[in-house]
């Protein structure tokens, strides 16, 4: 049976463009690229997998994704930190370079909203630990976040779940 995600592959216009902008902003380590830049494959600082995302070039002329506005297709992926000082830190990174788009407390996960180069959405999340939850065990919830107030219920280095 199927354990968990293990890695997302995405078809974008300049897989060189998508390396340095999870290079710089999330601190991906590239392990395999086509020297011509035709795919590049990456994995998060963190991670056991081979790799955890992969970038394929398309070329400059692709048209945008119509996804959720007129056509079937992934709304996002989502990427996981440990604590809730690493989500400050890759929300200030983001925030930075124009790049944010949303925030949301969720209940069981606290996430921040980001568009890549192409414009695809990814969010990056901590896990609240299972004891909190609440109604969001059983419910979709979407409030505001309030990252310092999170941070001090919680405490900013605490590693998510549990």
């Amino acid at each position: 049976m199927i354990t968990r995600l293990n890695h997302a592959v995405l078809y974008v216009r300049d897989a060189r463009v998508h390396q340095r902008f999870y290079a710089d902003l999330l601190d991906f380590e590239t392990v395999a690229e086509d020297a011509g830049g035709g795919y590049v494959f990456m994995r998060a600082p963190r991670s056991e997998n081979h790799h955890d995302i992969a970038f394929f070039t398309v070329g400059a002329g692709a048209s945008d994704s119509t996804a959720g506005r007129g056509s079937v297709g992934m709304y996002h992926i989502g990427w996981e930190v440990a604590t809730l000082a690493d989500l400050e830190a890759v929300r200030g990174r983001l925030e930075a370079c124009g790049a944010l788009v949303g925030e949301s407390d969720h209940g069981g996960n606290l996430s921040i909203y980001s568009k890549d180069p192409d414009g695809l959405e990814f969010e990056v999340m901590w896990l609240v630990p299972r004891a909190a939850w609440g109604e969001a065990a059983t419910e979709a919830i979407i409030r505001p976040l309030d990252l310092t107030a999170e941070m001090q219920r919680f405490g900013a280095d605490r590693v998510g779940g549990g």
